[in-house]
């Protein structure tokens, strides 16, 4: 058989768990169907010769697609739900029971409330309670660790499930997490610093910031400490994705962001990011000091 024609064959065997995918994701069927169409017009332009799971290759740049529509959406303040009534297009299960079931899951409710969700929860959410893909596949797609991509999909479960003012009081304790880190941080205290990171801490830098001077990685509180101790003059919290954070502005330029992972109120995780193209991908909403 033709190469590209067995090629199509195999994506349109997956098209209709792709639809599922974007649909949940984006709330629109239209919208579902140009990421579709963008997933095909890209599988037509890579070489996937070397690709072991095709449907997982799909369902990864589908995904890809989805996060772009949804931060564009965001920075345009769209939210091109479907009308009452609408039928969400079928799931990708083995039955029609199954399928009527993720139907009901993804219902206008649904919907709405994913609105509140920042683009990089709403994607982990989808991609792992929906779809039971791992965290450590998901993570690359958002662009975080898969320990901060649990916590994506935490938070956005929390706020499905109603308990916003659970989650409310988590930021609360998180932000007094940060206030502290950051005043240890300021002042090289470094005992305060050992006291609000987890012994395990991990901190990672990407490439861009590794050019910039960053360490790659750098694991265990003492190491850790050090490496912030003194610094951090013109951090500033922030809200990244939904989540706690610390920006870094030069001469009005974003230049660093800090996605930090909080759990039982210590700093387990510090991820760099200073790639240009993913600081511009980015939810942020600058708090005061």
């Amino acid at each position: 058989m033709d190469e590209k024609k067995l090629l199509a064959e195999k994506f349109e065997a997956s098209r209709t768990h792709l639809r599922a995918v974007a649909y949940r994701m984006l709330g629109s069927r239209s919208e579902a169907e140009d990421a579709v169409q963008e997933a095909w017009l890209r599988l037509n332009r890579s070489d996937v010769s070397g690709v072991g799971n095709l449907g997982g290759w799909l369902t990864t740049v589908v995904s890809r697609v989805c996060l772009d529509m949804l931060r564009s959406r965001k920075s345009r303040r769209e939210e091109p739900l479907e009308a009452p009534g609408q039928e969400p297009v079928a799931g990708s299960g083995d039955s029609p029971e199954h399928e009527a079931f993720m139907a009901d899951q993804v219902g206008l409710a649904l919907l709405v409330v994913f609105e509140t969700l920042a683009p990089a929860e709403r994607i982990a959410f989808v991609l792992h309670d929906m779809f039971d893909l791992p965290f450590d596949e998901i993570a690359p797609i958002v662009g975080r660790t898969p320990m901060a991509t649990r916590q994506l999909a935490s938070r956005a479960r929390r706020r499905v499930q109603g308990e916003n003012t659970v989650s409310s009081a988590d930021r609360s304790r998180q932000r007094q997490v940060v206030d502290a880190f950051l005043a240890a941080s300021r002042g090289g205290d470094f005992n305060a610093l050992l006291a609000v990171l987890d012994p395990d801490v991990v901190f990672r830098a990407d490439r861009t910031a590794v050019a910039l001077g960053a360490s790659a990685e750098v694991r265990g509180a003492a190491a850790v400490a050090g490496t912030f101790s003194g610094r951090a003059q013109g951090a500033r919290p922030a809200l990244i994705d939904g989540g706690m954070g610390l920006v870094v502005a030069v001469g009005g330029q974003l230049r660093v962001v800090l996605n930090l992972t909080i759990a039982d109120g210590r700093i387990v995780g510090i991820d760099a990011v200073a790639d240009q193209e993913r600081l511009g991908q980015l939810d942020l909403e600058i708090l005061n000091d």
